[in-house]
């Protein structure tokens, strides 16, 4: 494990808790030797830490800007990006080696990582540290938040005078711990749209995005 705590910038006085944080549901469904509860308080270290990075780094920008931040920096894809680039794949225990390179797999790896430092250390602002240095490349402030489509088809919508946006799941398939949904939008009879996504709110934005199109939104 040296290799990676060299990678992390973190060296572990209870190395369990490393291999915790590494060790996929697949491998072991005892609770305190899988990631799964670690991530779950990893996931709120990471969320405060961004959300206070942005707040500090974007001070005269609305909620809804920061929040549109928020997302594109916490969400599975932002997450497994980093976790690729300290190559953490190669050091994931799971039954299936494919699973090791799964975003959802990286990203809960990734925010279980976090957990086990502050565990480890039983010092917040230390996981909050290790945080600010892996995320701090990407908040940059020539990078825009992601288009938030939803909003944009709402206010197209009022624009031609047509039925408010209603958003309905029609379908779900895929694993469990890797669901894909599909989501109609209809304005009104006359307009429908669909989107797919690995969660409800991805297939929303992706439905939306298409209706966009279909209405001639330009650069949607």
């Amino acid at each position: 494990m040296n290799k990676l705590e060299q990678k992390l910038g973190y060296t572990f006085n209870n190395p369990m808790l490393l291999t915790q944080a590494l060790t996929h549901s697949s491998l072991t469904a005892d609770i305190h030797k899988n990631y799964e509860r670690l991530e779950f308080l990893g996931d709120r270290i990471l969320g405060l830490t961004v959300a206070d990075m942005l707040c500090h780094t974007f001070k005269d920008e609305p909620e809804g800007s920061l929040a549109q931040r928020f997302v594109v920096l916490v969400c599975k894809e932002m997450v497994a990006e980093i976790m690729r680039e300290l190559n953490i794949p190669e050091f994931i225990k799971a039954a299936n080696a494919d699973v090791r390179t799964k975003d959802n797999v990286l990203c809960d790896v990734g925010e279980a990582i976090i957990a086990a430092i502050y565990l480890d250390s039983n010092n917040l602002q230390t996981a909050m540290d290790f945080v600010r240095r892996l995320w701090q490349p990407h908040i940059d402030k020539k990078s825009q938040p992601k288009k938030d489509y939803k909003t944009m088809l709402q206010e197209r919508a009022a624009i031609l005078k047509l039925p408010a946006p209603v958003y309905e799941v029609i379908a779900k398939s895929g694993l469990e711990h890797e669901p894909i949904f599909m989501v109609q939008v209809s304005l009104g009879a006359d307009y429908v749209s669909h989107g797919q996504g690995s969660s409800k709110k991805h297939a929303e934005q992706e439905a939306a995005a298409t209706m966009l199109n279909k209405l001639g939104q330009p650069n949607a």
